[in-house]
């Protein structure tokens, strides 16, 4: 009978004990999650996202070569693909054609003016002289009908005299009209040549900019990388004709990596940019852990943009916990050390504790670092300006 009173005595005591055991272990948990783990938030719901820079042609054409392909590392600016440049080389060639004609012409125009203002001033000289022989004229005509009067002079001769005088009244009107000409055409060649000279008239610059357009399209069959990265999604084949727009390759710059991280609206309550976030990827596991800053919240839920948003007012409506893509930058140090892929999934747990002013703009460094720029599309004007400046010294002598 002790024994088994001594029995129900142990294991009411190991009950007891077991008890206290777990209720430790939930104070214990308790006061750890009210004091760490509820700072903390966390998702596997996340993936590494990039900039994947669609690689255009800005000009129709053939291609005739590829010289990258993917899987390669090409840098800014390296050679892509090469289009015909045949009908390039053409329109180069007769817009140089174009310009040169327009640089005669102008020249010409100019050349006119010096010519009609010499002109002017012959025509200025010859109404003198006109004036000159209808005043001799008159004065002739006078003195002989003043003489005709006592007999001194014949009818004849007056007749003479009245003829000299209706000529060299034609002769000044015809000199004024001639003068009238020079004037008109020398004021409408002045119009065009007014405020200006040859190399900077406007036939001229037109031309000009002609060229440069044709040698700018002619550049433009060499397509080159507009930034650094790893060429993805090559679709071009050679032979292809393609069009201004039509995508060829893709260029992913593997440096400048971030993670999408889609937590649910029930955790973003104290999340907000520049808390500290640790990461790991599943193709690395949790041996390496990459840090990063949270970039900032999406401006709405991922069904709010989705191509086919649901009709929440529908009368099926049916509530489900939405959730809301996070940025999170990633350590470009951690990054170049551990490479990452497009797409990859991650784990992402995000400190809530408040961030500081210099954790906030910390936060939107690398922001900025995502970014991308290009020079490769820039216009070379160096070499067009150098060929205008050849065809205008060649066909004006300046």
């Amino acid at each position: 009978m002790s024994n088994g009173t001594n029995s129900a005595s142990r294991r009411k005591s190991l009950l007891i004990i077991a008890a206290l055991i777990f209720i430790a272990i939930g104070i214990v948990y308790a006061v750890w999650w009210w004091l760490y783990a509820s700072n903390f938030e966390e998702t596997d719901n996340a993936y590494v996202h990039g900039n994947l820079v669609q690689v255009t042609s800005q000009i129709p054409g053939t291609v005739i070569a590829i010289d990258a392909d993917e899987t390669e590392t090409v840098g800014q600016g390296a050679p892509l693909i090469t289009l015909d440049p045949s009908d390039t080389h053409i329109a180069v060639q007769q817009a140089q054609a174009s310009l040169a004609q327009a640089l005669r012409q102008t020249r010409t125009i100019f050349v006119q003016n010096q010519a009609l203002e010499a002109d002017i001033k012959m025509q200025q000289a010859n109404i003198e002289r006109a004036k000159a022989d209808l005043d001799k004229a008159r004065s002739d005509l006078k003195r002989r009908l003043a003489l005709a009067k006592s007999g001194g002079v014949s009818g004849e001769e007056i007749l003479h005299a009245r003829t000299a005088e209706k000529s060299a009244e034609s002769g000044l009107a015809q000199a004024k009209a001639a003068l009238a000409v020079a004037e008109a055409r020398l004021e409408t060649n002045r119009a065009l040549t007014a405020n200006t000279t040859v190399a900077h008239h406007p036939d001229v610059l037109l031309a000009a900019d002609k060229l440069r357009q044709a040698m700018l399209d002619d550049a433009r069959t060499h397509i080159r990388a507009p930034v650094s990265g790893m060429v993805a999604q090559r679709s071009v084949q050679v032979g292809q004709h393609v069009a201004p727009g039509t995508p060829l390759m893709t260029i992913v710059p593997l440096d400048k990596l971030w993670v999408e991280a889609n937590f649910k609206e029930s955790q973003l309550a104290h999340m907000q940019p520049g808390q500290e976030a640790t990461l790991t990827a599943d193709i690395y596991g949790s041996d390496v852990s990459y840090h990063g800053h949270v970039m900032g919240l999406a401006a709405g839920t991922g069904s709010a943009f989705s191509l086919l948003p649901a009709q929440n007012a529908s009368g099926n409506w049916i509530k489900v916990v939405q959730r809301v893509p996070v940025r999170v930058s990633l350590d470009p140090a951690e990054l170049k050390e551990h490479p990452l892929r497009v797409g990859l999934s991650m784990q992402v747990e995000v400190d809530l504790t408040a961030p500081s002013d210099e954790d906030r703009a910390k936060a939107s460094a690398p922001a900025r670092d995502t970014n991308l720029s290009t020079t490769v599309f820039s216009d070379d004007a160096g070499t067009a300006d150098a060929m205008i400046e050849k065809i205008v010294k060649e066909n004006t002598g300046s």
